[in-house]
């Protein structure tokens, strides 16, 4: 398993910059992208955006220049703009989901993960060795939430990429998996109010928050040769939250 060549999109923070220093660790070559500036040790920072196609493929070119191969990828970049469909109250709306909050996160939880693998799929099909295409969806993907109508819609439709992409890249020996996680402890979400962390542990069975490193293990078991005959999964890592609600 080592010196495998993984690209981790969004890797600047969370969930993507532990699984980056999750397969760092491992002695694997490390493909850092995030749209912010963030350096870590033993790895390479590429400044891209994953909506843009142009820099999508400028940075695989990167990569396949330095290392000459692509073993991983890891589609973890995301975002979220929750709000109501549409809010009610005393028989007025308030407010509503912009359309640009609609497409912004689109353009990012889908389109990019869409425009990562059709540039990394090629290279890993011309090179003969397989690989492993691990995407982030969302028990919110399975299953909804409350105020995200975008976000729930991207992550469902991660699902599904995931089960096609599986069957069309099977043949050449890559796999194609989805890691739905539950409510992760990143900073983003500890930055939420006590009352609101409070009932999302409530809402966990094993009675804890996960934190990013647990995601990293998911999708660093799942790149490994212990899942060789797993593709077109999703996995939940979500401390029984689905049970539990």
């Amino acid at each position: 398993m080592s010196e495998r060549v993984v690209i981790v999109t969004g890797a600047a923070a969370g969930i993507g910059r532990a699984t980056a220093r999750r397969f760092a660790r491992n002695g694997d070559r490390i493909a850092a992208w995030d749209v912010s500036d963030a350096q870590e040790a033993d790895v390479l920072f590429q400044k891209v955006d994953v909506t843009d196609a142009a820099s999508v493929e400028g940075a695989v070119s990167e990569v396949m220049e330095r290392w000459g191969r692509i073993d991983v990828l890891v589609n973890n970049a995301g975002i979220l703009k929750d709000s109501q469909l549409v809010k009610w109250k005393d028989g007025q709306k308030l407010s509503e989901m912009s359309e640009a909050d609609f497409d912004a996160v689109v353009s990012v939880n889908l389109k990019g993960v869409f425009l990562c693998t059709r540039a990394v799929a090629s290279h890993m099909i011309a090179g003969g060795r397989g690989g492993a295409i691990l995407n982030a969806s969302s028990v919110v993907g399975l299953y909804g939430n409350f105020g995200q109508t975008n976000y729930a819609a991207t992550k469902a439709g991660v699902v599904n990429m995931t089960r096609t992409w599986s069957r069309e890249l099977g043949r050449y020996g890559i796999r194609v998996n989805a890691v739905a996680p539950g409510f992760i402890a990143t900073e983003m979400v500890k930055a939420m109010p006590e009352k609101v962390l409070s009932s999302m542990v409530e809402h966990t069975p094993i009675g804890r928050m996960g934190q990013p490193e647990d995601i990293a293990e998911a999708y660093f078991w799942l790149a490994s040769e212990g899942a060789s005959f797993i593709s077109g999964t999703v996995l939940s890592v979500d401390g029984g939250l689905v049970i539990g609600t």
